[in-house]
């Protein structure tokens, strides 16, 4: 008797549908077809000993087992539920009625148990489009799969509770979420906010500015200082994520398996910390069977890169492209995978080995050279896709003991949220430009034009200070965001003067 069942696999981000076709004939062996890989090829003896453990007969004759397309290969043991099932129906245990109708999913335990998975959200995803009726997979994944709207989801903790619902149509309930209530509420949970900050009144402004215009931004300062701390209240100020982004943060973090169990749609916009001695493919992904790295779990939101100069020169020219295209492509000899990589990088670093170089109140101890043989581990071009240089100094005694409360990240996030709206309406007509550090050289232009007073602070500013050629861009870029945040129409000297003030390391007397 032949029976089709059906799974899913994930390549990339985009799930397809896999149709487990099983076939009984006279004989006794298992023949798995359809280039599975090693865990695909060991679930019949989880198979077996799960439908042993709860009642079930192993069919003892020929079993047959295609996964097609034939052509892809399957990887993971997610597929023990389909062939189980599958088995199970070509042996007339279980009703075919209704097979048809669900995506099943799910690795097996001995004992029948079904245990938790990851890439659940595509899979849903593309069970809506090609019209199937529901999806039954292990409970701890129900909440997530359930996002998906026009879907009937199922969670089950054993395989004899699938065989209940195929065969009675009881004992498992569809799991229903509100996805626009779950999504709105969820919206403004912090655990941290700006408001915890004392004194750092520059960097708060730099940082709203980033924000506003989606820089990246490099902070230079001392140990202790503050880098971190501020870094990890960045996404708090940053514009609320939509429904869209929600969904296409939550897809990359099922695919990776960075989804909680138990949890629905990841609404705070992500904040990735890798540590310097990450490798180069686990930052921008990879391996036998490609995962997203590091820089595409940071989409939608930040990437921190804690001491900068201390990570591989290899790991940090390999992120260049990714800034640029905001989006990752990873190529293996029989396929390729893309990934999203939309991310702000914020970076901190000392300004020498010692720390203390430029410290108002400590010596460096650094030799000649040294300082700048340490900032030289960070490339020109990597520097060139940094808008904002910020120099971070300690906070005072006076600023620490000041209990005032400072203003808190709603505020700043409402200027931003205002700044980003007029950005909107400005490239609404491009695809590519969603805010102005994305403005290409024809945009900037266009948009950023200045008057003969703005040009003569820039040309004082460059030949006084001797910033480099690439700082002009970056600077107009900062001074149109600048304007923005006051809904100015035009650029003035006083957003250009202060664009000028984070250039710190374009000038030509800094680590000298």
């Amino acid at each position: 008797m032949l029976v089709k069942s059906f799974g899913s696999a994930v390549f990339g981000i985009e799930a397809t549908t896999i149709t487990i076709e099983v076939n009984i004939d006279k004989g006794i062996s298992f023949i798995l077809v359809g280039l599975p890989d090693s865990a695909v090829k060991e679930s019949q003896q989880r198979i077996k000993a799960a439908l042993s453990n709860n009642g079930y007969k192993y069919p003892m004759k020929e079993v047959t087992v295609n996964m097609a397309p034939a052509d892809i290969r399957k990887e993971g043991s997610t597929f023990d539920l389909p062939i189980g099932i599958g088995i199970m129906a070509a042996s007339e245990q279980v009703k075919t009625e209704s097979l048809g109708d669900y995506i099943l999913l799910g690795e097996l335990s001995l004992d029948g148990s079904l245990q938790p998975m990851k890439g659940v959200l595509p899979i849903a995803l593309k069970a809506k489009e090609e019209g199937f009726k529901g999806i039954i997979l292990p409970i701890e994944n129900v909440r997530e799969a359930a996002i998906v709207d026009g879907l009937d989801v199922y969670g089950a903790t054993t395989i004899n509770e699938v065989i209940t619902f195929l065969n009675e149509g009881k004992g498992l309930e569809p799991t229903k979420i509100d996805i626009r209530q779950e999504f709105y509420n969820k919206l403004d949970e912090f655990a941290v906010d700006f408001r915890d900050v004392k004194g750092q009144q520059n960097i708060k402004r730099a940082f709203e500015i980033a924000a506003s215009g989606g820089h990246n931004v490099v902070l230079i300062g001392p140990p202790g200082a503050g880098k971190s701390m501020l870094a990890k209240r960045l996404p708090t100020i940053l514009p609320p994520m939509s429904i869209n982004e929600s969904l296409e943060t939550t897809k990359i973090h099922s695919v990776a398996g960075k989804v909680k169990a138990g949890a629905g749609l990841i609404t705070e916009r992500p904040f990735r910390k890798p540590h310097h001695t990450i490798s180069d493919v686990a930052l921008v992904g990879g391996g036998s069977y490609p995962q997203p790295g590091e820089i595409s779990l940071a989409h939608n939101g930040v990437l921190f890169l804690d001491e900068l100069p201390e990570y591989k020169r290899s790991v940090l020219e390999v992120m260049r492209q990714p800034i640029e295209d905001r989006f990752v492509t990873i190529s293996r000899a029989k396929f390729t995978v893309e990934y999203p990589a939309g991310f702000m990088l914020v970076a901190a670093m000392n300004p020498c080995p010692c720390g203390y170089y430029n410290h108002p109140d400590k010596d460096c101890v650094c030799a000649p050279g040294i300082v700048q043989n340490y900032l030289n581990k960070i490339s020109g071009p990597l520097l060139d896709r940094i808008d904002l240089h910020v120099e971070v100094t300690p906070v005072s005694f006076d600023e620490l003991a000041y209990h005032q409360p400072d203003e808190g990240s709603k505020d700043i996030r409402e200027r931003v949220v205002q700044a980003r709206l007029i950005q909107e309406e400005r490239f609404k007509i491009s695809e590519e430009t969603h805010c102005n550090a994305q403005m290409s050289s024809k945009e900037l232009r266009k948009y950023c034009d200045i008057d003969e007073a703005c040009n003569a602070i820039l040309k004082q500013a460059m030949d006084r200070l001797g910033l480099s050629a690439r700082a002009y861009d970056r600077i107009l870029k900062v001074a149109r965001t600048i304007a923005d945040l006051e809904r100015a129409e035009n650029i003035t000297t006083a957003h250009i003067s202060e664009a000028i003030q984070f250039r710190s390391l374009d000038r030509e007397d800094w680590a000298k």
